[in-house]
């Protein structure tokens, strides 16, 4: 985390002394779901929303960091029988590199791709029935701290308006290691999601 908070300190410095700045703030909604590497156990994709703010550094070409408070939210249908919530709450860090396909005065069109951190904040794993007696059932512990993906995307700037829908990737794993539930093995457990954006650049 501190490492990223150097990096946009950096990031901010530059922008401001080449004047090539903009900041705003931006909702938006995702839909999210995991890649499993796992037996007999399956998500469903799940709708979330996001608040943060964005910056841009450059004009043709520009540098995209972003912090964005996300949720993730997942049902894991285990062995056709069992079904667990997982609600993740993360500080969203990406940074992207664009490129401006149509540079108009009013409206402008980008292509973009890069890199994104997700540091959790909050899991809440919900369980009911035998499984919690038992103890057999996916854990807070289960899941990292920290994971990582990569996003590509496509932008449309209207006036002071910012429309973002991204793909993102998992590139690390959600979980730590091989975890077993009820028979049921996941071995890897990328994130996935696409997400669409509304920013105003206020400067």
């Amino acid at each position: 985390m501190k490492k990223i908070t150097l990096l946009m300190i950096a990031v901010l410095t530059s922008a401001v002394m080449y004047g090539q700045f903009t900041i705003g703030p931006q909702i938006g909604y995702s839909a999210s779901s995991l890649s499993l590497n796992g037996q007999d156990i399956k998500t469903n994709v799940q709708s979330n929303f996001v608040l943060g703010v964005f910056m841009r550094l450059g004009n043709k070409v520009f540098l995209q960091p972003e912090v964005n408070y996300l949720t993730q939210g997942n049902v894991f249908t285990i062995n056709s029988i069992r079904e667990q919530t997982v609600n993740l709450k993360s500080i969203q860090v990406p940074l992207s590199l664009g490129f401006k396909l149509l540079n108009l005065k009013i409206v402008k069109l980008s292509v973009f791709g890069g890199a994104t951190a997700n540091f959790v904040v909050s899991k809440d794993v919900g369980v009911s029935g035998a499984a919690q007696a038992t103890g057999d059932y996916l854990k807070a512990d289960n899941f990292k701290n920290a994971n990582y993906q990569y996003q590509v995307g496509v932008g449309v700037d209207i006036a002071t308006f910012v429309l973002d829908v991204k793909y993102y990737g998992g590139i690390s794993d959600l979980t730590n290691g091989d975890v077993t539930v009820n028979n049921g093995s996941i071995s890897s457990a990328k994130p996935n999601a696409f997400m669409v954006t509304l920013g105003w650049k206020i400067l």
